[in-house]
């Protein structure tokens, strides 16, 4: 796949058709922390509460076709130098370089647009090891595992630590 044909873009009302085809995906909910919906009403809601009015949620589009989604949560107060990035793509289109390069895309454009930001974050769960490898190829640097560091499904995990500095971007 070029990487061309992968783009950004705000997300549209209309993306909720995709959303629930990925937001039913067993395979895509995995490593999410939502579950994976059983009716197209409760898809259509998440989709609707927690995307589409989200501050920096932006479509991930194959040939100007969504099947993923990109987000940067920023941080506040004193941590306001630092952002989380989480990203989703429809399984059928991983192993394409598709979320690497969404990745670098979101990147670029949430340190130009925020210029308070230093620091982009990316926790990956420790039994993810194809979205470890997004974010590395994407130039992140690995830090460390940060044990029982969140809740998947009920349940405490450890996650892998990325980062990737704004002069990690600067000097490259």
């Amino acid at each position: 796949m070029e990487n061309s044909d992968v783009t950004l873009r705000p997300l549209k009302i209309t993306d909720v058709n995709a959303a629930v085809k990925w937001y039913t995906d067993e395979k895509m909910s995995r490593f999410c922390t939502w579950d994976t919906f059983t009716t197209e009403e409760d898809a259509i809601t998440y989709f609707l509460q927690n995307d589409y009015n989200h501050p920096w949620c932006k479509a991930i589009c194959v040939s100007g076709r969504a099947v993923g989604l990109i987000s940067v949560d920023p941080f506040h107060g004193d941590d306001r130098c630092r952002a989380e990035l989480g990203y989703e793509v429809s399984s059928e289109y991983w192993g394409r370089g598709v979320a690497t390069q969404a990745v670098k895309l979101a990147a670029a454009a949430v340190f130009a647009e925020w210029d308070h930001l230093e620091r982009l974050e990316a926790a990956v769960d420790v039994e993810n090891p194809a979205s470890q490898r997004v974010v590395e190829k994407a130039g992140f640097m690995k830090e460390g595992v940060l044990r029982k560091y969140y809740l998947l499904k009920g349940k405490p995990r450890d996650a892998v630590m990325f980062s990737l500095l704004r002069s990690d971007i600067t000097s490259s």
